[in-house]
């Protein structure tokens, strides 16, 4: 990486917006008793606890900022029973009106949950008219989604893309099961769901499901993994929790983490937990259902199985969450979209592919990293005409003057 990348990435991360100030913050040296004073970072390294007990806090929670049920988003939630993975989906649905239609297979990122796709669903299925039918879903360890053998979710979660990219093979075999009978499906991913996504492309094609597309919201291969290592500074940032689930999504819009306070009101509230019974008086109400510092061992490839001749027999070196994705990209044999919030976003290898004309590329100005949350609208007008073009197209087919 130059010199000169490498400053306007430190640059860029530099200017990532701070945590704002903390109801009762600004009040502490008139009514320091009332302070919460600085709550303590589980994500980096230990803070000093919050002076008052949750129990004393007086400041109440900002109606402008209440959750809101994503009933008016997707026409279903139910829990789906997948034996081949353990897991117990929770799963987001809206169907397609018609027997012809497609569905939208949305995986969030990493710390999210299924409902990070709820305003986008609504805009896709209003767009195309009931064509387009939408299935986002929580992936193991996030959200509402649990072990079917221990309700309660493992210490340690296996979020290797593997086997997040089984889960999302399996979840459509238990949905569909038939593929001949099955709709037509868009792949659609945001984050290290646009990693699972172009995985689990090939092997649903080798199932025999018919797959219109693979789109990936906001991320490329080199610039992930250049800028994985300042992660941790930013993560630092991030509060240990919060007192009830409006601070949670202020503190999203006010940081312009979610820069749609209609979208954040719907998704940030399947993120957080309520603190385990009998915390001490200084944990937060609401805790952070997935905390990120916890899957930082899966974001590059880890070579500790190589110091294991038979894990490594059996299984090799286990692959980081975005190692290889450019190439296996370009390699899906269907039609490719790759959204980002940013053009600077783009590395060399994709840069040559969009000139060979290998995928179409969709640059949405005024958001951030939450695209599909910051701008649903624009966002499911790409994914609906991405859809309407590509919908009849038959890969596989030689041109004419290819026989």
């Amino acid at each position: 990486m130059s010199d000169l990348y490498r400053s306007a990435l430190q640059a860029r991360f530099a200017k990532a917006p701070q945590l704002p100030p903390l109801p009762g913050e600004e009040e502490e040296e008139e009514e320091s008793e009332d302070s919460l004073g600085a709550l303590p970072s589980g994500m980096g390294p230990p803070a000093a606890p919050s002076r008052t007990p949750r129990a004393a806090r007086k400041h109440a929670p900002n109606p402008a900022f209440s959750p809101i049920s994503a009933q008016g988003f997707f026409e279903q939630a139910m829990q789906v029973n997948v034996p081949a993975s353990d897991l117990d989906f929770r799963v987001y649905y809206t169907a397609p009106k018609f027997e012809d239609g497609t569905v939208i297979i949305c995986h969030h990122g990493a710390g999210h949950s299924g409902l990070t796709f709820a305003c986008m669903a609504k805009e896709i299925t209003d767009m195309s008219k009931g064509e387009c039918g939408v299935l986002a879903y929580d992936c193991r360890g996030h959200g509402k989604t649990k072990h079917l053998s221990s309700p309660e979710n493992p210490a340690e979660e296996n979020l290797d893309i593997e086997v997040l990219t089984a889960d999302l093979v399996n979840l459509v075999q238990a949905v569909f099961p038939d593929p001949q009978a099955a709709p037509s499906l868009l792949l659609a991913g945001h984050s290290l769901g646009g990693s699972v996504s172009v995985r689990a492309c090939p092997v649903l094609q080798q199932h025999h499901y018919r797959i219109t597309g693979v789109a990936v919201i906001d991320v490329v291969e080199e610039f992930t993994l250049e800028a994985l290592p300042l992660m941790h500074s930013l993560l630092n940032a991030r509060p240990e929790g919060f007192d009830s689930p409006e601070e949670a999504i202020e503190w999203h819009v006010k940081t312009n983490t979610i820069r749609n306070p209609a979208s954040a009101r719907v998704s940030v509230p399947g993120i957080i937990v309520p603190a385990p019974a009998g915390s001490p008086p200084s944990t937060p109400a609401y805790l952070w259902r997935t905390p990120l510092r916890s899957t930082a061992p899966y974001w590059t490839m880890r070579l500790g199985s190589l110091t294991d001749p038979v894990v490594f027999y059996l299984r090799g070196a286990c692959t980081g969450w975005f190692t290889g994705l450019s190439g296996k990209f370009l390699s899906a044999r269907t039609a490719r979209l790759l959204i980002l919030a940013g053009t600077e976003r783009l590395d060399k290898e994709l840069m040559i592919g969009q000139m060979q004309g290998k995928f179409q590329l969709v640059v949405i100005p005024g958001v951030g990293h939450m695209v599909h949350e910051d701008d649903p609208t624009h966002m499911a007008e790409v994914l609906v005409e991405f859809w309407r073009r590509n919908e009849r197209v038959v890969f596989g087919v030689k041109k004419v003057g290819e026989l």
